[in-house]
Order: structure tokens, then C-alpha cells, then sequence
């Protein structure tokens, strides 16, 4: 446009100052803008040379007083502007179709923003050659994802991960039994390190080995918003617990923890026993189901005894014994917040049980104890009925010696107990004396 004008005032002046015609002077601003119209309606719509305004503006010019000679002169410079001006108007034209090119392209390669990450699950679907589990994406949006025994596999797994990485909506992720292994749990706790919504996870009998179980000790040593994680029947061993340890030790969010059905030993119990006298976060842990025993499970124990948070432990079905059982008595003594204990299935004998009612005996906080299914016997059972009659501070609130006998002293106990502790419920497997024999 500017190009235009320029050019009509650089050839039109030569002539007007040999003639020193003062109209065709005067006429050039009017010729100036009539050019800047067309060039603009030029760049907006076709353009038909022969009939625009600014040639006909030229062709329609006054031409009375001027001599034959001059005429031929001015229609040499009218060719040479209407040239110039095709020029400049066809490079417009080209540019505005470019830029408007380059704007359509932009428009198509800008992507609308997903905060569910389905476009990009769809994408590692096919990268990792998956298909797509649509009972996923109809979940996306849920604030919790629930996909049990759907059979995912280390890449379906894998494929999960990438959207759930930027993903807002879900808070609580159930993953289990889906056969994960070491490469689909390592998957899931990479994308751990990068989600700061998701609180709840359970990733219980997926295999995850000890590859899987390091993957989840590097994550939770970086998550700081996780506050339940379930990592039950994963097939970790002693190794596994090497990595854990230090990560239950680093980590002051998590608060459940469950390592129960897995394959923990005496080595598991002496650096666990490490971690729980230092940690500062979990308030329930469940060691269910393991083989923690010997001096493995005195040091857990000792460790539980030095713990100030824990609330709540499950050690049943491990093989504490007498040993365990004279540890915990210990604990009981030195720890003031622990109000669930649970050592059923761990082959304590009478003994045992003896010393843990000496322990219950200044105990302040505890408010249930499982002693379910171990070799206590009645003496055991009264023992420990006797040693919350005798603790005018105790907590005690519910007592479990399911499958253990008891005799007519132990009832006449328990009744005289409920005058102090109405509240108490007491649950065993029956009492001596009760029970019949059929007549042939």
C-alpha cells in the first residue's frame, strides 16, 4: 500500500513539474487515496484490473489543453504505474494469503488442553501396541479409579501411568491384582513422583517383587502427598525391606502402610525395628502374614517400643513365640500411643502371655489386643484379664482370644471385671465344661 503510492507520486511528478500544471498537482493527494482504497479492497476480495477505480480514476483524466505529445507521455507513465501497482497488489496478496496460511496452521496444530490425559493415554495405547481398557477412560474424570483383576500387564500398566501422570481428578488409585510385576509398579511409582492429588493407592498382589518394591522406596522418599499406600502379597523378601526401610524413615506424610502376605524375615524384622523407632508419620501398619520371628521380631519389638506415632500394628500369623511375646511386654511398657495390637497366629505359649500381661499391667493406651489362636491356653487368657482388673488406668476396650477355651474361673473373672469396665467386650472360644458329648 505504502509501495503503491510511493511509486504513483515518484512517476506522476516529472510531468507535473515540466508543465507546471497546478490542477494536476493538486489532484495527486485525491490520486493517493483513491490508490490506498483499492489496495485495501484488493487485499480483502478479487481483484479485476480492468475495472478498478484507481485505472479509471487515471484513464478519466483531464486531458483538455494538453498537446498530442504530452497525452502519449502521460499514457506511457499511467502503463508503467498500472504495472507497478499489479506488482505491489499481487505481492500483497501473496503475503496476506501466507500469513493467513500460517495462522490456519498454527490453529490446527494448537490442541485443546486435557486435564483428564485421555488423548494421551490413546497415544501410549498404541505406542506400547495395549489396547485401551475402557473402563479406565469412563473413570478418568471419577475422583477414584477402581481397576481390580483387569489383567493389565507391565505395559498396560505403563500406558495407564502416562495420564494419570497430569491427571487432577482422581485422588484414590486401586490397581490391585493386575499382574504389574517389577516394570508396571516401577511405571506407577514414576508417575508417584509426578502427581500431587493422588492420596489412596493399592497395588496388593501385583507381583512387584524386589525391582517394584526399590521402585516404591524411591518414590516415597520424593511423595509428599501419598498418605495410604497398600502394598500386600508383591512377593517382597528381606531384600525389598532394604530399600523400604530408609524410605519409611524419609517419608513424614504416609500414614497406612500394609506389608502383610508377602515373604519378610528375621533380616526384615532388624531393619524395620531401625525404621519405626525413627519414623514420624505412619499411624497403622500391618505386617501381617510374613515370617518375621526369632531376633527379627525382638528388634521389631524394641522398635515399636521407641515409637511415638503408631497407632495401630497387625503382626498376626508370624512366628514371634516366647521370645516375641517377652519383647513386646517391653514395648508396653515404654510406649504411650499404640491403641491396636494385633499377634494373633504367632504361636505365643502361657508364658508369653504372661509377660505380655505384665506389660498391659502399666500400659495406658491400649484399647484392643488380638491374642486370637495361639497356644495360650485358659492360664494365658486369665492372665492377661487380670492384668487390665488390676490397672485402674487401662484403656482396654476389647479382648480377642478366638478359638482359645476358657474355664469357669475365667467368666467369673470377666464378670467381676465389667463392674470396673462396663465397656469391656471379651471374645474367646468357649468355655470348658460346656460342651456335650452326643449319646450314640
Amino acid at each position: 500500500m505504502v509501495h503503491g503510492r510511493k511509486l504513483a507520486k515518484e512517476t506522476l511528478l516529472p510531468s507535473v513539474l515540466e508543465h507546471g500544471d497546478a490542477d494536476t498537482e493538486s489532484e495527486m493527494p485525491q490520486l493517493g487515496e483513491q490508490g490506498v482504497i483499492w489496495t485495501e479492497v484488493k487485499m480483502h476480495g478479487p481483484n479485476n484490473q480492468h475495472s478498478s477505480p484507481y485505472r479509471n480514476m487515471l484513464i478519466g483524466g483531464d486531458r483538455e489543453g494538453e498537446e498530442e505529445e504530452e497525452e502519449e507521455e502521460e499514457e506511457e507513465i499511467k502503463q508503467e504505474q498500472l504495472g507497478g501497482e499489479d506488482r505491489v497488489n499481487s505481492d500483497d496478496d501473496y503475503d496476506t494469503d501466507l500469513e493467513l496460511g500460517v495462522f490456519v496452521h498454527v490453529a490446527d496444530q494448537e490442541d485443546a488442553y486435557d486435564p483428564t490425559g485421555q488423548t494421551c493415554y490413546m497415544e501410549a495405547c498404541e505406542k506400547l501396541q495395549v489396547a485401551p481398557a475402557s473402563n479406565f477412560l469412563q473413570q478418568m474424570k471419577n475422583c477414584e479409579l477402581s481397576m481390580m483383576h483387569r489383567g493389565l500387564g507391565p505395559q498396560g500398566t505403563e500406558a495407564l501411568a502416562v495420564p494419570l501422570v497430569t491427571n487432577t481428578s482422581i485422588l484414590r488409585l486401586n490397581l490391585r491384582d493386575n499382574w504389574m510385576e517389577g516394570m508396571g509398579g516401577a511405571a506407577i511409582a514414576e508417575m508417584l513422583k509426578e502427581n500431587c492429588y493422588i492420596t489412596e493407592v493399592d497395588l496388593s498382589d501385583n507381583s512387584l517383587g524386589d525391582y517394584g518394591a526399590r521402585a516404591m522406596a524411591g518414590m516415597l522418599k520424593e511423595n509428599g502427598t501419598l498418605v495410604n499406600l497398600n502394598l500386600s502379597g508383591n512377593n517382597f523378601t528381606d531384600q525389598s525391606v532394604e530399600h523400604l526401610g530408609s524410605a519409611v524413615i524419609t517419608n513424614t506424610k504416609l500414614q497406612h502402610l500394609n506389608l502383610s502376605h508377602n515373604a519378610l524375615g528375621e533380616h526384615a524384622g532388624l531393619i524395620l525395628g531401625d525404621s519405626l523407632s525413627e519414623n514420624t508419620g505412619l499411624r497403622w501398619l500391618s505386617l501381617a502374614w510374613n515370617c518375621i520371628r526369632g531376633r527379627g521380631a525382638v528388634m521389631l519389638a524394641n522398635g515399636l517400643g521407641g515409637n511415638i506415632f503408631l497407632r495401630s500394628i497387625d503382626l498376626s500369623f508370624n512366628g514371634f513365640g516366647k521370645e516375641g511375646a517377652i519383647a513386646l511386654e517391653q514395648a508396653l511398657r515404654e510406649n504411650s500411643v499404640l491403641e491396636e495390637l494385633n499377634v494373633s497366629n504367632n504361636r505365643i505359649p502361657p508364658e508369653g502371655a504372661i509377660h505380655l500381661a505384665m506389660g498391659l499391667k502399666v500400659n495406658k493406651t491400649i484399647k484392643s489386643l488380638n491374642m486370637g489362636r495361639n497356644p495360650i491356653q485358659n492360664a494365658g487368657c486369665f492372665g492377661i484379664l487380670k492384668s487390665v482388673k488390676d490397672n485402674p488406668d487401662s484403656a482396654m476396650e476389647a479382648l480377642d482370644f478366638s478359638d482359645i477355651t476358657v474355664n469357669q474361673d475365667f467368666e467369673d473373672l470377666y464378670m467381676a471385671v465389667k463392674e470396673n469396665f462396663p465397656a469391656l467386650t471379651v471374645n474367646h472360644g468357649g468355655r470348658i465344661g460346656t460342651f456335650s458329648i452326643a449319646k450314640a
